[in-house]
């Protein structure tokens, strides 16, 4: 069957986006169930931001003094606490947690060590500069600590391509995605230290299109060790649970 869009009609008049991102990674870590070697162990890990809102009322004003009463300070306490300068700079920021989506590759030879992930993007990891950057850094992040990484990205309302980003972000780019690179792809990242030089990044790098079959990814496990993940399977199985034609 061929890859859907699942953030438009006539897909999304039936289904939300998140329906198949929640099952998914379920799906993915039943099939590496038959393809890891003995050893390894996978899990899924879904977690969804979420903007959370102080409660005002754990601050009190004093209006004699124009001072903020701390809770759990003792009045005789608080009397005597010199008052604290003023911020140099007040600003709104978004620090909610991002969406995660993803598949966790364990050694569990070496303390459940990970090893690999596999990242399924969201609408909400693509749709502001400051989350495409949050994304992006955590790849980079994964990559310093010799995690392979695959990103599937299926989000046709986000025209980003964030391997090109991560790319970007290290000064190097792909002469092979153009001028406009592709925003539906699947990508599997690795990097390989050299002695006294810089990580090597090796990159696989596969565009999707609406209509046509999934690639299959190669997971590096160790440095001389892969398995390769056919995506098709495991999305199309996701699909037939949810009714997703």
């Amino acid at each position: 069957m061929p890859l859907r869009d699942h953030f438009r009609s006539p897909v999304n008049d039936r289904h939300m986006w998140n329906e198949l991102h929640f099952m998914w990674p379920m799906s993915i870590v039943r099939q590496l169930f038959d393809i890891l070697p003995t050893g390894y162990a996978s899990a899924p890990n879904v977690r969804t931001g979420q903007l959370f809102e102080i409660d005002g009322s754990a601050f009190e004003l004093d209006e004699s003094t124009g001072s903020k009463h701390l809770i759990g300070v003792g009045d005789r306490d608080a009397a005597t606490m010199p008052l604290s300068p003023e911020p140099t700079l007040t600003l709104e920021a978004d620090l909610s947690a991002q969406d995660e989506f993803e598949v966790r590759v364990y050694d569990t030879d070496r303390g459940r060590q990970l090893v690999a992930a596999i990242e399924i993007v969201s609408p909400a990891n693509k749709d502001r500069p400051e989350s495409r950057r949050a994304f992006v850094a955590k790849i980079e992040t994964l990559l310093q600590q010799d995690v392979c990484v695959s990103v599937i990205d299926l989000v046709t309302i986000r025209q980003f391509n964030l391997c090109a980003d991560l790319l970007d972000l290290v000064g190097r780019a792909d002469p092979k995605l153009g001028p406009t690179p592709p925003y539906l792809y699947a990508v599997t990242i690795r990097s390989r230290k050299q002695s006294a030089k810089r990580s090597l990044l090796d990159v696989w790098h596969y565009p999707m299109t609406l209509g046509q079959p999934l690639p299959t990814l190669p997971l590096w496990l160790d440095t001389d060790l892969r398995v390769l993940l056919p995506l098709e399977p495991g999305y199309e199985e996701t699909c037939r649970l949810l009714h997703i034609r």
